[in-house]
C-alpha cells in the first residue's frame, strides 16, 4: 500500500518530523510504502477565482503549475495525509493555496475508499480547530477520513509533552492502518447525506450539460443513486434522503436555468 503525506511547511522541522514519525509507525504495522511531499518544493500558484475549474472543468484552469502532478500523487495513493503547522490559527499559506487549487473536488468528490487523516503541529492554541478543518476537507473530497491529531511543538519540547505527542501519533497510525487495510466506504452521516442529496437535486434542476458538475454527476450515475457510492441506508436515512431531495427541489423551484448560466459561464480571469 502507498501512503503520501503532503506537508505544508517550508522547513523540515516539527511538522515534517511528526509526519515522518507517523509514517514510520504506520510502516511498522504492515506492508506500507510512503512518500513525503513538501509542498514548498512545488510550484503551486494562487487561485485566481475565475471559476473555470468549477463551471467548465479543472482541465481548463488557466494556471500552469504543478497542481496536476500533485493530484496524480493523490490518485496513485491508497492513503493520504495533509500535515500543517498552525500559522495564525489556520493551516499554513502553502497548504491553503493547495486546498484552494483542489476546490473543484468539493463539487465533484472522487477519492472514495482512500484513507485520509490530518496532522497539525502547534505551539499553544487553536490546532484542534485546524484538525477539524482538514478532516472536513478530506471527507469533502471523498476520502474515508480518520480523525486527525494535533501535537505540541513549543520549543523546547518538554519530555512529558514529547511522550504525549508520541502516544497521539501511535494511536493515529493504528487507526489509519486499520482504515487503510479495510479500504471500505462507510455509510454517510446525516450531514454528508444532506450535502449529497441537496447538491445533486439542485444540480439536476438548475444546470445542464454546459456545466461540468451536471455532466460529472450524470456520468457517475448520481442523479439516480442514494449516495456517491453504493451503500445501504437505514430507514431513517432513507426517509431523510427523500426529505433532503424535497427541500432542494422546493428551494430550486421556479429558478430560471438560463439566468445562472448566463451569469456564471463568463469565467474570464
Amino acid at each position: 500500500m502507498k501512503v503520501t503525506a503532503f506537508v505544508g511547511s517550508a522547513r523540515k522541522k516539527h511538522t515534517y518530523h511528526a509526519t515522518e514519525q507517523f509514517l514510520k509507525k504506520l510502516q511498522s504495522l504492515g506492508d506500507v510504502d510512503y512518500e513525503i511531499v513538501m509542498l514548498s518544493d512545488y510550484d503551486v500558484r494562487v487561485c485566481k477565482g475565475c471559476l473555470s475549474c468549477l463551471n467548465r472543468g479543472e482541465e481548463l484552469c488557466p494556471l500552469k503549475d504543478d497542481r496536476d502532478l500533485l493530484i496524480k500523487k493523490i490518485s496513485d495513493s491508497d492513503g493520504v495525509v495533509f500535515a500543517s503547522p498552525n500559522y495564525s490559527f489556520q493551516v499554513s499559506a502553502i497548504m491553503k493555496i493547495f486546498l484552494d487549487r483542489l476546490g473543484f473536488m468539493f463539487h465533484r468528490p472522487r477519492y472514495f475508499g482512500k484513507a485520509f487523516t490530518g496532522i497539525v503541529a502547534q505551539g499553544i492554541y487553536g490546532g484542534g480547530e485546524i484538525v477539524k478543518y482538514l478532516d472536513f476537507a478530506g471527507t469533502g473530497m471523498g476520502f474515508n477520513t480518520v480523525k486527525g491529531c494535533c501535537i505540541v511543538s513549543r520549543e523546547p519540547v518538554p519530555e512529558k509533552t514529547g511522550m504525549a505527542n508520541d502516544r497521539k501519533l501511535d494511536r493515529l497510525a493504528r487507526k489509519f492502518h486499520s482504515r487503510l487495510v479495510r479500504n471500505a466506504c462507510p455509510a454517510p452521516s446525516l450531514l454528508w447525506l444532506m450535502i449529497f442529496r441537496m447538491s445533486r437535486t439542485s444540480i439536476g434542476r438548475l444546470l445542464d450539460e454546459n456545466w461540468r458538475d451536471f455532466s460529472y454527476f450524470r456520468e457517475k450515475g448520481w442523479f439516480e443513486s442514494d449516495y456517491y457510492y453504493p451503500v445501504v441506508l437505514n430507514p431513517l436515512k432513507k426517509l431523510a434522503g427523500m426529505l433532503f431531495d424535497m427541500l432542494a427541489a422546493r428551494m430550486s423551484r421556479g429558478e430560471n436555468k438560463s439566468a445562472p448560466r448566463a451569469a456564471r459561464l463568463d469565467t474570464t480571469p
